[in-house]
């Protein structure tokens, strides 16, 4: 009997988690991507708090939060995780310690007050339009299936601003192109569905491919219904998409860190430079608030200059003439 309610006491957490994935799947609706690294983050935070010591919830303490969150961040058997990895980690385990606390399986909440940690802010800076020009000529000019692909996805990515994970997963019928200004259809976190403009030049690659070069990769695979396929006809990749983004830049000769998420990152950045308000931009990039398009989109200081020396009414005015004018009215 007692060892029977050792074992039962010794897999509570595990349990709580089990019942914790089902309800961010289910209930929360959260991705597949959200819900594997909360698993991963939670499985790893539960092992340590086990070889501590710890086999139930109503054990942790706040301290031994600290403690973990410290492990990850001073690793000794590999490499340190970063900054943003350790907040998403304290955003799981507040999520885990919540949902316990709220079915009555803890009678508290250690994460309650445990402190985030600062993030600092490592996003990719903008490439120049120029830079963007070379990347996309480099991505494929012939007309063979592999150029007409990777070209087609180059241009809906800059195009749209799109997450590399929303465009792979982009199926057929997430696409209109028969408007004069097309519309193609995102999902983003959470599934949220988003519509978003595509330029001339992305429809015409997205055409060029649909007619000339996917019907190729289809007749390999078993009628996969996403816009972007593999050589065996199945969809394509992140981690494929990462390396035509790779072999471009490459091609191009560009001597700057580039990633897919290098071309979201100009994609707001010179819609901001060319004048477009911070809300539409929020809205293209699917950001439920204005103020991470604030921090993503960097808009640069010579921006910010020439906005306000065009929109203050005294930013460009002469004191010369100001003195002139009260003198005469002397």
């Amino acid at each position: 009997m007692e060892r029977k309610y050792n074992d039962y006491v010794a897999k509570q957490m595990e349990r709580v988690q089990e019942e914790w994935l089902i309800f961010l799947s289910v209930e929360k609706g959260a991705s597949p991507h959200t819900v594997s690294n909360y698993r991963r983050d939670v499985q790893k935070y539960c092992a340590f708090q086990e070889a501590h010591g710890i086999e139930q919830c109503d054990q942790i303490t706040e301290s031994s939060i600290d403690d973990f969150l410290a492990s990850l961040s001073e690793a000794k058997d590999g490499p340190a995780a970063a900054p943003s990895s350790v907040a998403r980690a304290l955003a799981a385990i507040r999520s885990f310690h919540k949902y316990a606390l709220r079915e009555g399986l803890s009678t508290q909440d250690p994460s309650a007050h445990v402190r985030v940690p600062q993030v600092g802010e490592h996003l990719p800076k903008a490439l120049t339009v120029e830079q963007v020009e070379a990347l996309l000529e480099a991505a494929g000019s012939g007309d063979d299936p592999r150029s007409l692909r990777d070209r087609a996805l180059l241009e809906t990515l800059y195009a749209t601003g799109a997450r590399v994970s929303e465009a792979v997963s982009m199926a057929i019928d997430d696409l209109d192109l028969n408007e004069e200004l097309p519309i193609i259809r995102l999902f983003g976190k959470g599934r949220k569905e988003r519509l978003v403009p595509l330029g001339s030049m992305a429809k015409q690659a997205l055409e060029a491919y649909l007619v000339r070069a996917r019907p190729f990769f289809s007749s390999k695979g078993k009628g996969c219904p996403n816009v972007f396929l593999n050589n065996r006809g199945g969809a394509l990749s992140r981690q494929s998409a990462w390396d035509i983004i790779q072999r471009a830049a490459t091609r191009a000769q560009l001597e700057v860190p580039v990633s897919p998420h290098t071309l979201r990152h100009s994609f707001a950045t010179h819609l901001l430079e060319g004048g477009a308000n911070i809300r539409d931009v929020q809205e293209l990039l699917g950001h439920s608030s204005v103020s991470t398009t604030q921090i993503y989109t960097k808009v640069t200081i010579a921006t910010l200059k020439e906005m306000y020396r065009t929109a203050h009414p005294r930013a460009q005015l002469d004191p010369s003439d100001i003195t002139t004018s009260a003198s005469q009215s002397q």
